[in-house]
């Protein structure tokens, strides 16, 4: 009689999710297995992975939560596996030194974020997907475009459940911007024109007046030189 013998390999859940590992004694933290995911998987709340351990887990988090790079994910035997976020292709805007200022790169997130793109914002530079159309559309906004292989962490949305809202802090800083501010003015005088405001902040809260502001697509007055690097 023939005895077929099969390896069953039991996969390990992990249901809970530890942000950028708050609370854990960095001990802890160095004895975590790792695991390296990149976005495609981390936007989910159901997906299977592989340590660096070599256990097969099974995550199932709360519906909506994103995962980011430096969260750490608790098994069901107490272990913890700590988020690597994974190199992938990516586009990096950035303005031209030569010609442009960084506020071209505030107009490039508004016509993105009109594109509902995901957009991972710094303060020198942007990151998306790639995209050849998005790519050459930034271009002809006189932007900087460059491939490269880098991790990418877009912004959740301020709504986004869990901590999506690509809003980290390293070191332990707690603030609940409730900045508590209460200005009564009650000294006899007006202070309705004492705040004056940049041309980019008045154009901003303008359409609070009811006033539409139009940001044209291609910029204006940019001139370039020869060593600009657009390739229009």
């Amino acid at each position: 009689m023939r005895v077929l013998l099969t390896e069953q390999t039991s996969m390990l859940q992990a249901s809970k999710l530890l942000p950028q590992g708050q609370g854990l004694a960095p001990v802890l933290l160095k004895r975590a297995t790792t695991v390296e995911l990149d976005w495609d998987v981390r936007q989910k709340s159901r997906f299977a992975a592989t340590d660096s351990a070599g256990r097969e887990l099974g995550i199932f988090l709360p519906r909506g939560t994103l995962v980011r790079g430096g969260d750490v994910l608790v098994a069901e035997d107490g272990s913890m596996v700590r988020v690597i976020a994974a190199p992938q292709p990516v586009l990096v805007i950035t303005h031209c030194q030569s010609h442009g200022t960084p506020f071209d790169l505030t107009r490039a997130a508004y016509h993105l974020g009109n594109r509902h793109v995901p957009i991972e914002l710094q303060t020198d530079h942007l990151k998306i997907e790639p995209d050849h159309v998005l790519a050459d559309m930034l271009r002809a906004m006189h932007l900087i475009v460059t491939e490269q292989n880098l991790p990418f962490e877009p912004e959740g949305g301020a709504y986004a459940a869990g901590h999506g809202g690509g809003h980290h802090h390293h070191g332990g800083h707690d603030h609940g911007h409730d900045h508590g501010h209460d200005h009564s003015h009650e000294h006899g005088h007006d202070h309705s024109h004492s705040h004056a405001q940049t041309p980019a902040v008045a154009a901003a809260s303008a359409p609070a007046r009811g006033r539409t502001v139009a940001i044209p697509v291609v910029a204006q007055g940019h001139v370039h030189g020869p060593h600009c690097n657009h390739d229009h």
